[in-house]
């Protein structure tokens, strides 16, 4: 009898222990960050190895121009109703 008493003051002292471990071991941890970007960090669109596409002034009037025909099409096909 005396045996199997000291084997479960033995197991009950093992799980203190293993308790007051994880207790130990989850504050030494890192704390999680928050969510979105850590602080500090630059914006995605300015990493290294992109770079912003930039229109010509010529693009940029062949895209006015082919609105404003789009847009004189759209204009007649609605006087037209």
């Amino acid at each position: 009898m005396e045996v199997s008493r000291i084997i479960a003051e033995l197991d009950a002292q093992i799980l203190k222990l293993q308790q007051a471990r994880a207790l130990l071991t989850e504050a030494s941890l890192p704390a999680r960050a928050g969510r979105g970007r850590p602080k500090g960090s630059t914006k995605a669109s300015t990493a290294p190895g992109r770079r912003k596409r930039k229109l010509t002034p010529e693009g940029r009037k062949r895209i006015a121009d082919a609105m404003k025909k789009r847009w004189a099409e759209r204009k007649k096909q609605n006087a037209g109703k």
